[in-house]
């Protein structure tokens, strides 16, 4: 949302015409029209940000925020809670994401790579659960790094933090 609404709202058009996913990291949160949030396929705000666009108090709990926003339009939500991992809202139930351990130094890029891995996680066929647990992996590397983009990980990094054979037991 750092780009003129009109914009977005464009974007969102030309990618429904195009059967094409829509995903929206809505920073900074402002309030945004149902048409918009109609076509839109994965939205992935914060907690504040989520609570800002349901009309809610920014204490609000996660499960309610995540509720009020998927009723609003979009076919999935994930609300990203910093270090108490995630929340995957669908139509058919809500799944906590646990946070991957990690020394936050400096969480500026986290939510930029958590969207950014979801939807590269989606792109490449994973299942949401695995997907948003990818998306956790590259978010928890970026908080772990100093500035933005040289915080960002590498494909390799989340991968081998991701790796499913790392989260048994």
């Amino acid at each position: 949302l750092e780009v003129p609404l009109e914009t977005v709202e464009e974007a969102a058009r030309l990618a429904g015409e195009a059967g094409a996913p829509f995903f929206l990291d809505p920073a900074p949160a402002r309030p945004l029209p149902d048409t918009l949030l109609e076509r839109v396929s994965v939205l992935t705000p914060n907690r504040m940000e989520g609570a800002l666009l349901a009309g809610m108090e920014p204490g609000a709990p996660p499960e309610e925020i995540g509720r009020v926003l998927l009723a609003r339009g979009p076919e999935a939500v994930v609300l990203t809670l910093g270090g108490e991992g995630a929340l995957l809202c669908l139509p058919s139930g809500q799944v906590e994401i646990p946070p991957f351990p990690v020394e936050a130094r400096d969480a500026t890029a986290a939510g930029d790579a958590f969207a950014a891995a979801l939807a590269v996680g989606r792109a490449r066929g994973m299942e949401w659960e695995d997907a948003c647990r990818f998306a956790a992996a590259a978010g928890a590397l970026a908080a772990g790094g100093p500035g933005a983009q040289p915080s960002l990980p590498r494909l390799e990094e989340v991968e081998q933090l991701w790796n499913p054979k790392n989260q048994e037991g």
